[in-house]
């Protein structure tokens, strides 16, 4: 157990953190070929769950994550502190993960850190692609999150579980998916989008400009990911002008060295009840 503090120990994760905490909730041999059984631990509970594949080779899952009461866990980035979720498959396996999507999350403050995450039950989708998916399809997965209360929790769980190919489409795991597909933020529209970026004050400030939806009258939330491990919260000189938004955002200390030509950003924006991600780059 760690007890929070306002550094990021998820860069720690590739040393001391995953050798002195046990694996937990380990799923030993083939299981059912839609879900695996829930791994556990102080702070809550995760599985898998697949579709099965399909004739090109794609396979839909998605993680799930169940914190309790007065736990959190974390968006891709995940804030002050906290662990991003990581999802892996056996090397030599012929699976490749091809993409993990984040539902929107919220801010949660709690004192003078500010966390990215969920605090409800949260569905991460992704897709695989394997080499032959005429053959039952044994998977070997290690997920890795953390939850966090008073004290963070990295939580590790490796899953086993064989797919058979497509008969059909899975009720209960189709809803699942479907359910966690409709919490993703919508990609820029005519009516949400970003329509103009720029660093200004000699790279010190990043200045958006967004079309909300129609009717938006309160401040929208912007967060914006630069690199791994920075994010940008807080924004300033927010004004409203007809449909558009434009505020400045102050970008901090970038790493040493880091040069921002070529680079891309993303940016997600909380509107009400909707939320738009979008990227950033800087040619």
């Amino acid at each position: 157990m760690t007890k929070r503090s306002p550094f990021r120990f998820a860069r720690m994760v590739s040393g001391w953190l995953l050798v002195a905490l046990p694996v937990l909730g380990l799923a030993a041999g083939p299981v059912r070929a839609d879900f695996t059984p829930w791994a556990t631990n102080e702070g809550g509970r995760m599985r898998l769950v697949f579709m099965p594949p399909e004739p090109d080779g794609k396979i839909r899952g998605a993680l799930q994550i169940e914190p309790k009461p007065g736990w959190i866990t974390y968006w891709k980035e995940p804030g002050d502190t906290g662990i991003p979720p990581k999802l892996s498959f056996g090397e030599n396996s012929g699976i490749s993960l091809d993409r993990v999507s984040y539902p929107v999350p919220k801010r949660i403050d709690n004192g003078a850190l500010r966390d990215i995450g969920y605090d409800q039950p949260v569905a991460f989708p992704f897709e695989l692609t394997v080499k032959d998916a005429s053959k039952p399809v044994m998977l070997s997965a290690s997920a890795f999150i953390g939850l966090c209360r008073n004290i963070c929790i990295p939580f590790q769980a490796d899953f086993t579980l064989a797919l058979q190919p497509a008969k059909g489409t899975p009720v209960e795991e189709a809803m699942i998916l479907n359910a966690a597909t409709a919490t993703l933020p919508e990609p820029p529209s005519e009516t949400f989008a970003l329509t103009h970026y720029i660093m200004t004050q000699g790279g010190r400030i990043l200045r958006l400009t967004l079309r909300l939806p129609e009717g938006t009258s309160d401040m929208p939330q912007v967060i914006v990911s630069g690199p791994e491990g920075h994010i940008l919260l807080d924004g300033i000189n927010g004004r409203f002008e007809g449909d558009s938004y434009t505020l400045d955002m102050p970008v901090g200390k970038l790493p040493k060295g880091y040069e921002i030509k070529g680079k891309r950003w993303s940016i997600l924006a909380i509107a009400g009840s909707r939320a738009m991600e979008t990227s950033l780059a800087f040619d």
